[in-house]
């Protein structure tokens, strides 16, 4: 098995101080955008990307699973179980039991992120899943079940959380709008998955099981990933500058950690590229240990406004609801497939898939505002379209099905993939693993919030007035975005911290 490249960080607590030679006699190292090249190999960077990649993957996948497993659950010939007859708030709790687990997480990735690092939290991610998906699987009744859920829900918090940071932290900066944004990718693809291969098991004796089950060898492949991984360079030498450790020991870590990622061509670079982080670290003032208070002040504060309002911006302009009617829309235009809800959902993920693929390939050249402008934009005029559409344009379906796949599109290009880089990448590196843990915990509670408010505003409002509503609330996130999110293309994680915050 490989050694552990994080174990200087437990073995050697003594506290060293900075000093001159180490991390000093820079005054601003970023001030005029001045770093040396990156070179890195792509083949090299390909594995530091796929394995917390599989933590977005297996999300993805158990949202589609579970879409699939209810039906087989609630089914008498086909559920394999004697108590297959649930109420509505028991097959909630199977729905959302995941959820809960990850608003868990989030809390709990709060208190031990920068503890375990991103590499550890990871590995304890691949093992909830692994855990949670067998406990779901072999579940004797609906209480052990729900445990399971929330175990798996666990490790989405956990996974959800540490896997941006980790490919953030180890990605050269040329492509790594592309790779943070490639995991959103892998999100939708494990919809996908999990759509097709439940409805390829949902008139299977038990299928929900083996639906469940499915995810396990993904689970193990990840840990083994993880294990193998080095850690990040960034949070080794955070360590080293908070005197978390030998400094020392620490920096030579970093730079073996930094020659793995980045492969042959990285060569002698990577003593240089380490004391240059260690130099736009201290510059920027990361020596001193954060604090809970520091989360709501200067800097900090911005980044929080930043990543918290993309987050929760992309849960409050309707997503979950626009989906929801996806099936009805498609059904009153005439289309066959939606009087199959998995077709719909096989079908709308596939759009899903093909426009976050164009946000990958585009976003590191375009940068992240003019998608995020664009997108949003274009899910305002499809938000509006359709309220419109059920207030007073019934008669025209077809302009429903466009703007159902205009937003559905939009979104893949916009607040699905940009609001998770931008989240990885604005917050100043001691901060990072709190800042990242209270915005993911923002998603999840305001996914939470949309999918249980739903219901009864839809019956208080309507749909079209409903509709309305997350549409006026798209404009107030394009002022937001105008006026508050930075450009961050083509800087390293430490410009960022000079320049935007």
């Amino acid at each position: 098995m490989a050694s552990d490249p994080e174990q200087h960080t437990l073995s050697s607590l003594g506290k060293v101080g900075k000093s001159s030679g180490e991390i000093g006699g820079v005054e601003e190292p970023l001030i005029n955008g001045f770093h040396g090249s990156e070179n890195y190999s792509v083949l090299a960077a390909i594995f530091p990307f796929l394995f917390p990649a599989l933590g977005g993957l297996l999300y993805g996948y158990d949202i589609g699973s579970t879409s699939c497993a209810t039906i087989s659950i609630e089914s008498a010939t086909l559920s394999g179980i004697s108590w297959y007859n649930l109420s509505s708030v028991e097959i909630g709790l199977i729905t959302s039991g995941s959820l809960y687990g990850a608003l868990i997480g989030s809390v709990l990735a709060f208190n031990v992120a920068d503890f375990l690092g991103r590499r550890r939290e990871l590995i304890a991610a691949s093992l909830l899943y692994l855990v949670g998906a067998l406990i779901t699987a072999l579940a004797p009744d609906l209480p052990i079940m729900v445990i399971g859920r929330f175990v798996f829900g666990i490790g989405i918090g956990l996974a959800m959380h540490a896997a941006p940071m980790y490919i953030a932290e180890t990605a050269p900066s040329p492509i790594r709008g592309r790779l943070i944004s490639l995991k959103e990718f892998f999100i939708v693809l494990g919809m996908v998955g999990g759509y097709g291969i439940g409805s390829l098991l949902v008139d299977v004796v038990a299928g929900w099981r083996y639906m469940y089950a499915a995810s396990t060898p993904l689970s193990v492949i990840m840990g083994i990933g993880m294990c193998w991984l080095p850690a990040s360079p960034r949070w080794l030498l955070l360590r080293a500058i908070q005197g978390k450790g030998n400094m020392q020991e620490l920096k030579e870590t970093a730079i073996y950690c930094l020659c793995r990622l980045r492969g042959p061509a990285f060569g002698d670079s990577a003593p240089e590229q380490v004391d240059e982080i260690l130099d736009e670290l201290s510059y920027v003032g990361e020596e001193k240990e954060a604090t809970l208070g520091e989360m709501f002040k200067g800097k900090c504060k911005k980044a929080l406004i930043i990543g918290a309002g993309l987050v929760l911006f992309q849960q409050i302009t309707g997503q979950p609801s626009v989906l929801y009617y996806a099936a009805s829309i498609l059904q009153s235009a005439g289309f066959s497939a939606a009087s199959d809800a998995t077709r719909v959902s096989i079908l709308l993920g596939l759009l899903k898939l093909i426009m976050t693929g164009v946000a990958v390939l585009v976003v590191d050249r375009l940068g992240r505002r003019p998608l995020l402008l664009g997108g949003v934009a274009g899910m305002v005029i499809s938000l509006f379209l359709l309220g419109s559409y059920y207030l007073f344009l019934d008669d025209a379906p077809v302009m429903a099905v466009v703007a159902l796949l205009l937003y559905v599109g939009c979104y893949q290009l916009s607040f699905g993939p940009i609001g998770w880089l931008m989240i990885s990448e604005i917050f100043p590196l001691r901060l990072r693993g709190r800042g990242l843990s209270i915005a993911v915990l923002v998603n999840f509670g305001a996914n939470a919030l949309v999918t249980f408010a739903f219901s009864p505003l839809k019956a208080l409002l309507g749909a079209g007035i409903l509709f309305y509503a997350f549409g006026a609330i798209a404009v107030a996130s394009l002022f937001f975005i105008f006026f508050v999110v930075p450009e961050t293309k083509g800087l390293t994680l430490e410009e960022i911290e000079a320049k935007c915050l």
